[in-house]
C-alpha cells in the first residue's frame, strides 16, 4: 500500500486524512522535515510515497492528479507531492537536506485575518496559487527535486482547487471554492481524450464516459475492458464469417458495440489513472487485431454466401493499406518528435485552419480515423457486402492516405528542421532492416545525401512490385528482390535525417506487403490469399511490436530477432524465391506462405509477450488523439 505523510500540524474539522485513505494510501502524520525523512526512511524503497501539507485545501481529484498517477517519477500541485519508486532517491536526497522554516510551527493558521476583498474567481485555481504565510515543506521538496534532475510534473488543474491558505479566513475562502465546482463532473469530462475524431466526439464519448465510470466503481481495469472489446470483435468477424444478411446485421452491430468498449478502456485509464505501458501496447495492438480479423471475416461471408465471392485479395489489399498509412504516421512523428527549428509555413496554415471549428471536425474526417472507419465498415456491412465494404474502404482510405501523406511532404519540404540522432535511430529502427541490406549498407558511403534514401527505397519497391506483376511465377521477381536489397541496404546506409527520410519506413512496408499480395493473387492456387493475409498479419504485427516500443521508451525488438525474421528484405527475398520454385506445384506456395507465416508469428509472439510482461518501461498511454 502506499504511504502518504501528512507534514505539519492537524487542522481541526479537515477531511483530508479521510481523502487521502479514499485514495488508497495509508496516513502517517510528522511535524517537520526531519520527521518526514524519518518516516520516508521506514517506507520500503519500492513503494509510492505522497508528502502532503496538513492544511491543504482542495478537490480530491486534484489530489488524485498529484499523487497517484503512474506516467510520471513525481508529480505536485501546490501541497502536495508524489513520488513514484524510481524518483525515491532522489527525494530521499533533498528531504535529508531540507531545513523548515523557523516560523512553520509558529504560524497561526487558524486565527482570523482582517477583513480584505475576496479573492478573484479562478484566483485558486489553475494558477495554483498558494496563500499560506509559512514553508510548505512538499512544495520545498518538489522544487529542490527539480535541481536533482526530477521535475515534478504539473498537472493541469482548470477549475480544480489546490491551496494551502495561511489563515482561517482564506481557509473558509478556499473551501467555498472547492464546494463551488462538482470535481465529479470535472473527472468525467478530463476522462475523455482533448482531441478525437467527429464520430467519437459526438456519438460515443458523451456516454461512454458514464461505462468507464461504472467500470471503474466495480473495480474493472483498463486492460480487462480491452479484452472485452477485442472478444466482441472477433464475435463480429465470426458473424461476419457465416455469411448470412442476419450474420451481417448481427457484426454491424457488434463491432460498434466493440468500438464503445475500445473507447471506454482509455476513458477508465484517465478517470482512475490506471496507465501502464502494457495497456497502451494491448489498446494498440488489439485494435489492429480486431480490425483484420474483422476483414477475414468479411472475406470468409463472401466465401460461404450464396454469391461465393472471393474477396481475399481486396481484405489483404485494405489490411496493407491501413498499415502502409499507420507507418506513415509513426514515420512522420518520429522523425520530427524532437527536431529543432521545427516550422514550416504549411504547418502555419494547418494551425489557422485549426482554430476553425468547423475545418477542425471536417479535417478529422477526411483522415478516416478509427470511429469513422468503424462506423462506415459496420454500416455497410450491415447493409451491403462484403465486397462493396471492402471496396469503399480501401477507396476511402486510399483518399485519407494521400490527403494525409500530402501534407506531410509539404510540411518537410517546407520546413527548415534539424534532425536529431535519437530521430535517425527510429526511423533506423522502423525501416526493419536485416543481414543482407546491413552487409551492403556496411560497404557504402555514410555521407549525408539529401533526398537519395527515399529516392533509392522508391526506386527498390517500383522495380520488385512491377516485376512480381509482370511474372509472378517465374525468376525475374527473385533478380528484382535481389535489386531491391542493394537499394534498401544503400537507403539505410547513412543516417536518415533528410527532410523526407520519414517516408523509407513507409515505402519499405507497401513494397513487402504489396509485393506477397501480389504474388498470391497472381498464382491461382487456392489458399495463396489467405495464406498471405496471414503472413503479412504476422509481419504488421512485428512492426507495430516496434512502433509501442520505440513509443514507450524502450527501443526496437532485440536485434538478434530482427536478423532471425530476415528484416524486409530477407522476407521478401525468401517469398519470391518460394513462388519460383513452387509455382507449378499444387498448394505448393501455400503452403510454404503458411509456414513462413507460423514460424514468423511464433517468434514475434514470444519475444512480445515476453517483453511486455516483464517490461519496466515507464507508463504510456496515447493523449495525442491522432487517428488510430
Amino acid at each position: 500500500m502506499p504511504t502518504a505523510i501528512l507534514t505539519g500540524d492537524p487542522v481541526a474539522g479537515s477531511s483530508l486524512e479521510d481523502d487521502l485513505r479514499s485514495l488508497g494510501f495509508d496516513v502517517r502524520r510528522t511535524r517537520d522535515a526531519a520527521g518526514a525523512a524519518a518516516e520516508l526512511a521506514a517506507v520500503p524503497a519500492r513503494e509510492r510515497v505522497a508528502l502532503v501539507d496538513a492544511r491543504f485545501v482542495g478537490h480530491v481529484h486534484a489530489l488524485r492528479l498529484a499523487l497517484t498517477d503512474p506516467r510520471f517519477p513525481a508529480a505536485a500541485v501546490p501541497g502536495a507531492l508524489g513520488v513514484q519508486p524510481e524518483a525515491r532517491a532522489a527525494l530521499g536526497r533533498v528531504v535529508t537536506t531540507a531545513t523548515p522554516a523557523p516560523e512553520t510551527a509558529a504560524v497561526p493558521a487558524l486565527e482570523p485575518a482582517a477583513p480584505g476583498p475576496a479573492p478573484a474567481d479562478g484566483e485558486l485555481h489553475a494558477a495554483g496559487v498558494t496563500t499560506a504565510t509559512g514553508a510548505v515543506l512538499p512544495d520545498d521538496l518538489a522544487t529542490a527535486l527539480g535541481a536533482e534532475g526530477v521535475t515534478p510534473h504539473r498537472p493541469e488543474l482548470g477549475v480544480l482547487v489546490a491551496a494551502v491558505p495561511g489563515d482561517a479566513l482564506e481557509r473558509a475562502r478556499t473551501r467555498d471554492a472547492v464546494d463551488a465546482v462538482d470535481d465529479e463532473r470535472v473527472r468525467l469530462r478530463t476522462a475523455v481524450k482533448p482531441r478525437d475524431g467527429f464520430f467519437t466526439t459526438f456519438c460515443i464519448s458523451p456516454y461512454s464516459r458514464y461505462i468507464a465510470r461504472w467500470c471503474a466503481r466495480r473495480g474493472l481495469t483498463p486492460n480487462q475492458v480491452t479484452t472485452a472489446s477485442l472478444l466482441t470483435a472477433l464475435i463480429a468477424a465470426a458473424c461476419a464469417a457465416t455469411g448470412t444478411r442476419p450474420g451481417f446485421i448481427s457484426a454491424g452491430v457488434l463491432l460498434l458495440a466493440s468500438f464503445v468498449l475500445d473507447c471506454t478502456d482509455g476513458q477508465l485509464a484517465r478517470y482512475s489513472l490506471q496507465y501502464s505501458t502494457l495497456g497502451a501496447w494491448l489498446d494498440a495492438t488489439f485494435d489492429r487485431a480486431k480490425e483484420y480479423a474483422y476483414y477475414a471475416g468479411l472475406a470468409l461471408g463472401a466465401a460461404r454466401g450464396g454469391g461465393h465471392d472471393d474477396v481475399w485479395a481486396l481484405a489483404l489489399g485494405a489490411m496493407v493499406l491501413q498499415t502502409c498509412r499507420h507507418v506513415v504516421d509513426f514515420s512522420f512523428n518520429e522523425a520530427n518528435h524532437d527536431a529543432t527549428g521545427n516550422s514550416s509555413p504549411t504547418a502555419a496554415l494547418s494551425d489557422r485552419l485549426d482554430s476553425v471549428g468547423w475545418t477542425v471536425w471536417l479535417r478529422r474526417m477526411i483522415v478516416l480515423p478509427i470511429g469513422e472507419r468503424w462506423a462506415m465498415i459496420a454500416v455497410l456491412t450491415a447493409c451491403t457486402t462484403p465486397r462493396i465494404t471492402l471496396w469503399v474502404l480501401i477507396v476511402g482510405c486510399a483518399l485519407a492516405a494521400c490527403y494525409t501523406t500530402a501534407g506531410r511532404v509539404l510540411r518537410s519540404l517546407t520546413r527548415r528542421a534539424e534532425r536529431t540522432e535519437r530521430a535517425a535511430r527510429a526511423l533506423a529502427e522502423l525501416a526493419d532492416s536485416g543481414p543482407v541490406a546491413e552487409l551492403i549498407a556496411k560497404v557504402a558511403a555514410r555521407r549525408p545525401r539529401g533526398f537519395l534514401a527515399p529516392l533509392l527505397a522508391a526506386l527498390g519497391a517500383a522495380l520488385l512490385v512491377s516485376c512480381a506483376a509482370a511474372a509472378p511465377g517465374g525468376w525475374l521477381p527473385v533478380a528484382a528482390a535481389g535489386g531491391y536489397a542493394l537499394c534498401a541496404g544503400l537507403a539505410v546506409a547513412a543516417p536518415l535525417t533528410g527532410p523526407l527520410d520519414w517516408l523509407v519506413p513507409p515505402v519499405f512496408r507497401a513494397a513487402e506487403y504489396g509485393t506477397i499480395l501480389i504474388l498470391a493473387a497472381r498464382s491461382e492456387v487456392n489458399g495463396a490469399l489467405p495464406a498471405a493475409f496471414g503472413l503479412v498479419a504476422a509481419v504488421a504485427y512485428h512492426h507495430y511490436d516496434t512502433v509501442y516500443r520505440i513509443r514507450g521508451g524502450t527501443g526496437a525488438p532485440p536485434h538478434w530477432l530482427v536478423r532471425a525474421i530476415g528484416g524486409h528484405e530477407g522476407r521478401i527475398l525468401a517469398v519470391t524465391v518460394a513462388a519460383a520454385l513452387l509455382h507449378d506445384q499444387n498448394h505448393g506456395f501455400t503452403l510454404a506462405l503458411t509456414a513462413f507465416a507460423a514460424a514468423l508469428a511464433l517468434a514475434v509472439l514470444i519475444e512480445s509477450v515476453r517483453f511486455w510482461v516483464s517490461s519496466g518501461a515507464p507508463a504510456v498511454h496515447d493523449e495525442t488523439g491522432e487517428p488510430a
